[in-house]
């Protein structure tokens, strides 16, 4: 059967026409798979851990370098010449304020304080004479019976042997000195270092006198450092206000690896900041009950501010470093993370203080910064981390 020439037309036309509503059909059940497919393969919002900006009461602290220093601290010297012939103590034995350490040869001083025992009662036998004789005089005097020129030779004599009684005295109180510092005594109560000079050696009294031990306190130590101009100006005074609060300002000292902490106060600062250095100097005093702290310690010293200061806190995990610049990511009402420059204070415990960059009420990210990124959106999780250091 021949189909005629006019009828091939509308047959060819309807063929394409069904042909584009399948390839559209396809099309279309297509790009609906792609897009159903697309929205099952999202990968769901980043859990992050995140701390809640807050404002809180808390002391500042300030840390410095400092070195340990004993609150009494003594050379033993000899003060009068002579042989060494007894050391009454071992290294580095404790010992109570007067207990005599070396003896020096005390011969010579108990003979010179003899010596000067009877001089000295010589001398009052003299003036006891003159004194007599002198009131004798005084009576002949008003009866004309002597001289005025006998009377007067009396009443000299009489002067003469007073000062021969102090001089005999003083000369005997200084023989009894010399005597005593033949025993050398500890100064005050402490520690004794080695002795530097044994028995029989002969030491000599003067500017020259050799070193036999040294001595230091043990009850209770200080710490000794330099405390800038401005932290002093705007941390210390200014707050502190007077010179007796100044005293009360807490201290810590760290010592060791394991940073083991002690706890004290200020005892002195001095009355004048040091123009080569702009520091000023500051001693704290720790009781040091076990012995623990010795002289010359390295420490590192952290100084509170005297009074608690409201202040931003943020754990220092949170904190990131982009070359010389301070940040951190904060999560905004839309759960998009931000980027933010932070300026830093001082440190307390693990949290440093924020002086700008974060207002109460936001929420910064605190773990796991190498993984985010701003402009993620992650799903905040709220910990309370600088409630604890708060309470702390």
């Amino acid at each position: 059967m021949t189909i005629s020439s006019k009828h091939k037309k509308p047959i060819v036309a309807s063929f394409a026409a069904v042909t584009l509503i399948a390839i559209a059909g396809v099309v279309s059940i297509a790009r609906q798979s792609v897009a159903e497919e697309t929205v099952t393969t999202l990968p769901p919002a980043k859990s992050v851990e995140v701390d809640l900006v807050q404002t809180t009461n808390a002391r500042l602290w300030r840390e410095f370098s400092g070195r340990m220093a004993a609150v009494d601290r003594a050379e033993i010297r000899p003060q009068v010449s002579g042989t060494i012939t007894d050391i009454r103590f071992v290294d580095g034995q404790r010992v109570e304020k007067g207990d005599v350490l070396f003896v020096i040869d005390p011969r010579p001083y108990e003979a010179a304080v003899q010596q000067a025992k009877a001089d000295l009662a010589s001398a009052r036998t003299a003036n006891e004479l003159a004194r007599s004789v002198q009131k004798r005089a005084d009576e002949l005097i008003k009866n004309a019976a002597i001289s005025q020129r006998i009377y007067d030779e009396r009443a000299n004599n009489t002067l003469v042997t007073d000062a021969a009684v102090l001089g005999a005295e003083a000369r005997l109180e200084q023989a009894q000195i010399n005597l005593d510092y033949a025993y050398i005594k500890a100064p005050v109560s402490g520690l004794l270092s080695r002795a530097e000079i044994t028995l029989g050696n002969l030491v000599s009294a003067g500017p020259t006198a050799p070193l036999l031990t040294t001595i230091v306190s043990d009850s209770g130590i200080y710490a000794e450092f330099e405390i800038d101009e401005k932290t002093y100006m705007d941390n210390i005074h200014a707050v502190a206000g007077i010179r007796n609060n100044e005293l009360k300002i807490p201290v810590e000292i760290y010592i060791g690896a394991a940073r083991k902490r002690y706890e004290g106060f200020i005892h002195s600062l001095d009355n004048q900041i040091d123009p080569s250095t702009g520091t000023i100097r500051g001693r704290a005093f720790f009781p040091n009950e076990n012995a623990e702290l010795v002289p010359g310690m390295f420490v590192r010293v952290n100084l509170g501010s005297p009074e608690e200061q409201e202040s931003i806190l943020l754990n220092e995990r949170a904190i990131g470093t982009n070359q010389d610049r301070k940040f951190v990511y904060v999560v905004n009402a839309d759960n998009i993370v931000e980027y933010r420059e932070v300026t830093l204070g001082e440190s307390i415990k693990s949290s440093r203080v924020i002086r700008s960059g974060l207002e109460n009420g936001e929420m910064v990210i605190t773990k796991g910064l190498m993984r985010i990124r701003p402009g993620m959106t992650v799903a905040p999780q709220i910990t309370t981390d600088t409630q604890r250091v708060a309470a702390q």
